[in-house]
C-alpha cells in the first residue's frame, strides 16, 4: 500500500492542493510498518491534476487536513481512498497512527 500526505516545511499541509511536496510512504498493512518514504515535489496547482498524477505513482490512500468534495470524487475515480481532518504534524507519525488505528481526525478544513 502507498499512502501520500501533502507537506509543507516537512509537516502535513492542511490543504493538499497548496503543498510543496508529497510524502509517499510504502507501507505493509499486515505488519503495520513503513518500508520506505519518498518526498516528491508537487506539480503546479491545477484543478484535477493530482488524482491521476498520484495514481500513476501507485498511491492508493491520501491523508489530508482538508479537501473539497470534487477533489474527493476525483480521487475515488482514481481508486485512491481519502482521509480528511488530520491535524498538522509529522507525516511519519501520522502514517504510523493511521496504520495502528490511532489517527484522530476532525473536521475537513476545506469547504470547496
Amino acid at each position: 500500500m502507498k499512502i501520500a500526505l501533502p507537506v509543507v516545511n516537512n509537516t502535513l499541509c492542511l490543504h493538499f492542493g497548496h503543498c510543496e511536496k508529497f510524502a509517499v510512504f510504502n507501507v505493509d498493512e499486515k505488519s503495520k510498518t513503513i518500508s520506505s518514504t519518498e518526498y516528491i515535489d508537487a506539480p503546479p496547482h491545477e484543478p484535477g491534476l493530482l488524482p491521476p498524477w498520484l495514481a500513476k505513482k501507485g498511491v492508493n490512500c491520501i491523508i489530508a487536513g482538508g479537501m473539497g468534495s470534487r477533489a474527493k470524487q476525483l480521487f475515488a475515480e482514481n481508486n485512491i481512498s481519502v482521509i480528511t481532518g488530520s491535524s498538522v504534524g509529522d507525516p511519519e507519525i501520522i502514517v504510523k497512527d493511521y496504520l495502528n488505528g490511532r489517527l484522530v481526525t476532525g473536521e475537513n478544513v476545506c469547504d470547496h
